[in-house]
């Protein structure tokens, strides 16, 4: 049986989705909700109050070595974030790459708080799609070095909006104690559960990592409070594209390098220069000669969206790039979109001409991210 034919993966959380009203699909291998209201309605309440999305289809990886040092030392040699001055419950967003540079996926490393975990441990969180495939790789490079544990017994949501701190602090001090990119174990209800002050809609969240057989029971508490309400996968692809996210698979691909991504944050300012992870020699490269295609931000005259897929064309009518995200931004107001183009298109306010069902869509280069991000800086409510 192929991957295509096996049906998907139900979640902790999917007898609650159901139950709320929620419209799943398939996604990633998962039944997933893509949207319970509606999108314009979640996309608004996670913006203006806090929503909860189920991401339990992403990889939780643990891994385990002799000591922190040694941990993250050996995970520098394949990552290009600088990993060893993570300081205990810091967490650092990076890249996996192969030989040619190409981007195989984004990822997200955390270090344990202290006492937390057995020294030596790192916990790696991974996309969907790509966590088998992950997990053999840093299996093959690093397997004699490092343990590596795939958590299928564990669930992860996502609380987000500008409330979620204050519904959050009603159940631990962790919004408290983190700003954004920190992590911590906390107990709810008798519950052991890890929250990490980030997420992937530009607005102040949080993710917490709980065992399946206690992921609803988490939920259904989360949902005592009226400001909390169900969102799904639609509002959730709405609310990164305003942000300036990008999607793997979309954005970003095994043949497109974290230069040409403009996602150069995620390789330590020193490794820029001395290397020393897989893929360095093509990332030095392109960083010394620039990209010949960049990924940017657009925004369009139509009231029309300009999807995945569409072609950026010339003056001639000549294909030079291609929209790899769009959508009509609900905050923003009008259409948005990412893509890439060539180096000499992408300064700010390059005129944009896109092609929807063959006929021409002006527009123009803009900045990212579409909307501000309104991330935690330090902590508190």
């Amino acid at each position: 049986m192929s991957d295509s034919d096996k049906a998907p993966i139900k979640t902790a959380l999917f007898d609650l989705h159901v139950s709320q009203g929620g419209r799943m699909v398939d996604f990633a291998g998962y039944s997933l909700p893509v949207q319970f209201e509606g999108l314009m309605a979640e996309h608004q309440h996670t913006r203006e109050v806090a929503s909860l999305f189920d991401v339990s289809h992403m990889g939780q990886i643990t891994v385990s070595g002799n000591d922190d040092l040694s941990t993250l030392s050996a995970l520098e040699t394949l990552f290009p974030a600088n990993l060893k001055n993570l300081k205990p419950g810091g967490m650092r967003y990076t890249v996996l790459l192969n030989e040619n540079g190409g981007i195989e996926d984004d990822l997200i490393v955390t270090r344990p708080a202290e006492g937390q975990a057995p020294n030596g441990t790192v916990f790696i969180v991974v996309n969907a799609a790509r966590k088998d495939h992950d997990l053999a790789i840093m299996q093959a490079a690093l397997g004699t070095q490092l343990d590596f544990k795939l958590h299928q017994e564990k669930s992860l949501l996502a609380l987000q909006g500008p409330k979620a701190a204050t519904v959050l602090a009603n159940l631990c001090d962790a919004p408290h104690q983190l700003s954004f990119m920190q992590s911590m174990p906390a107990n709810i209800a008798g519950m052991n559960v890890q929250i990490s002050r980030c997420g992937y809609t530009g607005e102040d969240g949080f993710e917490l990592s709980v065992a399946n057989a206690e992921a609803a029971k988490l939920a259904q508490i989360l949902y005592e409070d009226k400001m909390v309400k169900p969102a799904g996968l639609g509002a959730r692809d709405s609310l990164r594209l305003e942000a300036g996210l990008c999607l793997y698979g979309h954005d970003m691909n095994d043949e497109i390098d974290p230069v040409s991504a403009n996602i150069l944050f995620a390789i330590g300012k020193q490794r820029r220069t001395d290397g020393g992870f897989v893929g360095d020699r093509a990332v030095l490269k392109s960083i010394e000669r620039g990209a010949e295609n960049l990924r940017v931000g657009m925004v369009f005259d139509s009231r029309m969206p300009v999807r995945e897929g569409a072609q950026i064309v010339d003056d001639q009518g000549q294909q030079v790039g291609t929209i790899t995200s769009g959508t009509f931004g609900p905050t923003f107001g009008g259409p948005i979109a990412m893509g890439y183009v060539p180096a000499d298109m992408a300064a700010i306010d390059t005129p944009i001409t896109a092609l929807v069902r063959a006929k021409p869509v002006t527009g123009r280069v803009a900045p990212m991210p579409f909307v501000p991000q309104n991330y935690a800086r330090k902590p508190g409510i």
